[in-house]
């Protein structure tokens, strides 16, 4: 935890050991200038260090979020305006250097004695070497490094703001990814059991003596639905066993009228998939694949292998008004769901040949 925090503040202290480390070395170039420890201790150089860490971090945690950030950009100029204005007074690099320089030319002596030059008589003054700005002397040094420190801070701020911007798209886009897969689930689940409830009602009102076996098989199907499938996966095992159930509440319903192969091959176990996701294509092929004047046959089948479960369904198409609209809002909502749970690892291919419709899905597991 303790890394977790230090780790923002390493690049900082690196950073500033870095540019005082070049004003200091700059500074001491001098072989007879007394030692680095009380350069580093001296008032000028503790001013200096203190403006340009005030001008980076001010900028950086007030001005640019209060002023910049929210759109008031005269009173952030006129600010910048003051504080360049403040250093251009201060000229805390040239205070350095005439306190170092003064530091390195030894005790006081005599007085500096004058020189006449024979080129030119009438020009005298002190020895070069000397401090001698004026009042309208500019600290160049100064003025540049406000701008390198000015533009740093700024620079980081408009990078730290757009990772942030980045990171609030992202959670957006899974927020809303994750919304709209709750809505899907919630779709399907009452979808799924109205069908089977209809299910029921006509073997009860049929009077049909496996309508108590339908009632316990609807129970285990509501269980699942309702208890088990509150996560995106569920263990592969769970959801044959609610497609059994559901497989053998339509057989006791449809009766002897119609042929049913159901067939699971594959090692099953410890392999997960998506809820319900096969459940939408075995519907429609009861809804759509039953004729009550023609013989109709059904094919189910389901094959776990290493990588990947293989699910294929075929049912005999029966020219009915409903069945010109096969992509209802069950398949459709099985596509939202597969491209939300197995992007680029699904392939699912619905075709009609022959009179038939079948449907092949491929998932990656």
């Amino acid at each position: 935890m303790k890394h977790n925090r230090l780790t923002p503040i390493i690049p900082h202290i690196a950073g500033w050991a870095f540019f005082f480390s070049l004003v200091l070395g700059f500074v001491y170039r001098a072989p007879d200038l007394e030692s680095p420890l009380r350069i580093i201790l001296s008032l000028p150089f503790l001013v200096f260090c203190l403006i340009f860490l005030f001008l980076f971090y001010f900028n950086t945690y007030v001005l640019i979020p209060r002023y910049y950030l929210e759109k008031k950009y005269v009173i952030y100029a006129a600010v910048i305006l003051l504080l360049f204005a403040a250093v251009y007074m201060i000229k805390p690099f040239d205070d350095l250097m005439s306190e170092f320089n003064r530091r390195s030319s030894g005790p006081p002596g005599p007085p500096p004695i004058e020189i006449v030059s024979s080129q030119d008589p009438g020009r005298s003054g002190p020895p070069p070497g000397n401090d001698n700005r004026g009042p309208g002397h500019t600290d160049i040094v100064s003025i540049i490094l406000f701008i390198t420190v000015w533009s740093l801070s700024t620079a980081m701020c408009i990078i730290r703001q757009w990772r942030n911007t980045e990171k609030r798209a992202i959670q957006a886009e899974a927020d809303k990814a994750n919304a709209e897969l709750s809505f899907l689930k919630a779709q399907i689940n009452p979808h799924f059991l109205f069908n089977t409830l209809n299910n029921i009602y006509s073997l009860a009102v049929t009077k049909n003596e496996n309508t108590a076996e339908s009632i316990m098989k609807l129970s285990n199907i509501m269980r699942y639905v309702t208890d088990d499938i509150r996560e995106d996966f569920v263990s592969l095992d769970s959801e044959i066993a609610c497609m059994r159930d559901y497989i053998d509440l339509q057989r006791l319903r449809l009766g002897k009228k119609m042929d049913v192969e159901f067939a699971v091959n594959g090692k099953t176990e410890n392999k997960r998939i998506a809820p319900l996701i096969l459940m939408t294509f075995i519907e429609n092929v009861f809804k759509y694949g039953v004729s009550n004047h023609e013989p109709s046959g059904i094919v189910i089948r389901l094959s776990a292998e290493e990588h990947t479960i293989t699910f294929f369904c075929r049912n005999k198409l029966f020219e009915t008004k409903r069945n010109t609209e096969r992509t209802g809002i069950g398949i459709a909502n099985t596509r939202e769901r597969l491209n939300h749970l197995y992007p680029d690892k699904h392939f699912l291919d619905i075709s009609r040949e022959d009179g038939f419709f079948n449907v092949q899905l491929t998932l990656q597991a």
